[in-house]
């Protein structure tokens, strides 16, 4: 994958976890497994179409998918995604131990040409 679809990919996934109701339903499908939409949809208050929609945006950032079995729709978590969050966070932190390091090590330059 390109490094500007990646960044888009990841951009659709941490716009897709900042709603409290789609983390919700998120963690519900990895916690439950498959589940239905309308099972789905009678543990909020909202409307059906609502739910529908934040199911939506979840597909469209890769991180739920859904399969048809007649009139029943079954959503899956994909916790592919999750991992492109990871590593992120872990290159983030992977930037920060580097800097982290060169300032302890020109701490302890300073320290030495003091003394």
């Amino acid at each position: 994958m390109e490094k500007s679809s990646e960044t888009d990919q990841l951009s659709l996934v941490l716009k897709a976890v900042s709603d409290v109701t789609r983390r919700s339903l998120l963690t519900s499908l990895v916690q439950e497994g498959p589940t239905r939409v309308t099972e789905l949809a009678a543990r909020y208050d909202m409307s059906l179409n609502a739910v529908s929609k934040h199911i939506k945006v979840l597909e469209t950032a890769g991180m739920v998918s859904r399969r048809t079995i007649g009139r029943v729709h079954l959503i899956e978590a994909n916790l592919e995604r999750i991992h492109m969050v990871d590593d992120w966070f872990t290159n983030l932190r992977s930037i920060w131990d580097i800097r982290l390091d060169h300032l302890s090590e020109a701490l302890q330059d300073k320290k030495n040409t003091e003394e």
